[in-house]
């Protein structure tokens, strides 16, 4: 099996090199297809090795960036049917599942850890929205776009902060635990940072947003713990398929955000990339860093580090698209999305390596 992971790596690389010598421009009629099958064999051949597969889902995503925009029709409406609207149902279906993987001993937490909760709440619900401010103001985005670097911010860790914990040998537990509070923190949070900040840029119904939210994230994740409490250990085939389900679901809401936002992609493309890295770096920087300050454990340091970069943009492309502004506002929410991951399994994988301090002496 190792030696096919191998032979797929050299034909990955190999359609990679065609693409770039075809000229990976929207114009050309074979490096689409040429990049888009290089990124997909690049994936899988990445889940051959250990230290590699963590990166395999982001080239997934890469590639669905890259069919969206070389042919972004499919992406939009099928018939009659605009795609854009599976991008909530899709949504809740990933919450739900988010739910099933919870409990409510999840959120106990917050008694067995309430300084490391509450710093890290804090820092995330401070650092990202006025990150995400900063940079609208200094790289001057058009006002949707502007206000999409907003939300990113504003919205609560997810799913994959938790992973990066975990490989960073960092405090799973409380990572945990600050996920499920700041996602049932986010109806008031990200509502209010929104009409604070973004509320120059584009209009902000307060209690129509948290309505939103509160339809996107809790009532699913609500209907999750409820399966899971019921349902625990007799229904072994969902703990299979939810995060499945969640990453095809990721995948295909990016590539529909991706092909309705194309336009404004080829414009400010280059420009979002920077400025997402700034945001999510900046993230990670500033969160280990002020809580360094105030002396916590290095691993509750690494652990808030990630739930403060890292950003649920799936929360925040649902709600643009609630504001029928998802080919702008949706924009900053799916790049920082994408990158995240990446940057995430980077920081992730050189912590892996580094003394906690905390370690068992031998």
């Amino acid at each position: 099996m190792k030696k096919t992971y191998t032979y797929t790596l050299f034909i990955a690389l190999a359609l990679l090199v065609a693409a770039a010598i075809a000229g990976i421009g929207l114009s050309s009629p074979i490096s689409g297809p040429l990049l888009i099958a290089g990124l997909l064999l690049l994936a899988f051949a990445l889940r051959g090795s250990e230290k590699a597969k963590g990166y395999s889902y982001s080239v997934v995503i890469f590639s669905s960036v890259a069919a969206a925009m070389y042919y972004p029709a499919p992406f939009q409406q099928i018939g009659d049917f605009k795609l854009g609207t599976l991008i909530v149902p899709l949504l809740q279906i990933i919450m739900f599942g988010m739910g099933t993987s919870m409990s409510i001993k999840d959120f106990e937490g917050v008694v067995k850890m309430p300084k490391g909760v509450g710093v890290g709440l804090l820092c995330q619900f401070t650092i990202m929205p006025l990150l995400g401010f900063g940079i609208a103001k200094l790289f001057n985005f058009p006002s949707e776009i502007a206000a999409g670097i907003i939300l990113i911010g504003s919205a609560p860790s997810g799913l994959a902060s938790n992973v990066m914990a975990y490989l960073a040998k960092a405090n799973v537990a409380l990572s945990v635990t600050m996920t499920a509070v700041a996602t049932m923190l986010a109806p008031l949070m990200t509502p209010l940072w929104m009409k604070l900040l973004a509320g120059q840029y584009v209009p902000i119904e307060f209690w129509g947003m948290m309505w939103s939210i509160v339809k996107i994230v809790i009532i699913p994740i609500i209907g999750g713990l409820i399966f899971n409490k019921l349902f625990h250990g007799k229904a072994p085939w969902v703990d299979r398929a939810m995060p499945l389900l969640s990453m095809a679901g990721i995948a295909i809401i990016i590539s529909i955000i991706t092909a309705s936002g194309r336009d404004a992609l080829l414009t400010y493309g280059v420009i979002l990339v920077f400025a997402a890295l700034l945001h999510n770096t900046a993230g990670y920087f500033l969160g280990y860093k002020l809580c360094k300050a105030i002396k916590l454990p290095e691993r509750d340091c690494r652990t808030i580090a990630f739930e403060v970069g890292m950003q649920n943009g799936g929360l925040a492309s649902g709600i643009a698209q609630g504001m029928g502004k998802v080919a702008t506002m949706g924009l900053g929410p799916s790049v920082f999305g994408s990158l995240m991951n990446i940057t995430g399994s980077i920081l992730a994988n050189w912590w892996r390596d580094k003394p906690t301090g905390e370690e068992d002496p031998k």
